[in-house]
């Protein structure tokens, strides 16, 4: 049974924690792997924090996935069943070319959205006990960026089509640089600013951080 590692015992090896425990070829293999795939840190802190194995991690980030995808499919399935019934409506056929336009854009945005944040399931039903958990991990993670980018232009897009048929062209066009911006901001510059503080260390709690 793998003992807790200790960080200021793990300080004195070179490689941190990984190379603590003297399990030399299991630990070199492992910062092989970690330093491969750019989350050596990552791996490192996880250790000395949570006391994880490199699997029990990665099992905790497909959980973690799968909460947050949860959330956001639900709000897709959603606006794209709305979506879908507009056609059907009478005043359909009274919107401008330009408004059909918007609409059938962001009607593909919407659909390949969901695709998109669906398709870990299926990635996980194909990979199912192929020891694939780090590429699971790794490949449902990009998905659920590019899907939440659509989603974006999916939500930009609406909005640019209801204020268009309700305020005019003006009035949509500020809407939907409002909603851009704050999207924008939300969902990319804040947590891209946050990431910066923490590659810094900004997060860390004290007496966890690397020893100098």
């Amino acid at each position: 049974m793998t003992t807790p590692r200790d960080p200021g015992r793990a300080a004195a090896v070179p490689g941190g924690p990984l190379g603590a425990d003297g399990d030399d070829g299991d630990t070199d293999a492992r910062l092989a792997r970690a330093s491969a795939d750019g989350d050596t840190a990552d791996e490192q802190w996880s250790a000395w924090t949570r006391h994880e194995t490199p699997l029990q991690r990665l099992d905790r980030h497909w959980t973690e996935l799968l909460q947050e995808l949860r959330v956001v499919q639900t709000g897709i399935q959603l606006l794209t069943g709305i979506l879908l019934t507009l056609p059907f409506q009478p005043r359909f056929v009274q919107l401008s070319t330009f408004q059909q336009s918007v609409y059938l854009v962001t009607l593909v945005c919407a659909v390949l959205s969901g695709g998109l944040l669906i398709a870990p399931v299926a990635l996980h039903r194909v990979l199912f006990r192929r020891r694939a958990r780090r590429v699971t991990v790794q490949v449902a993670h990009r998905l659920a960026l590019v899907g939440l980018g659509l989603l974006a232009v999916a939500l930009v897009g609406i909005v640019l089509l209801i204020f268009d048929v309700v305020l005019g062209r003006a009035a949509a066009v500020v809407a939907a640089v409002v909603i851009a911006l704050v999207l924008l901001g939300l969902w990319l510059l804040l947590p891209l600013r946050l990431l910066e503080k923490a590659e810094r260390g900004g997060f860390e709690p004290r007496g966890l951080a690397d020893p100098e």
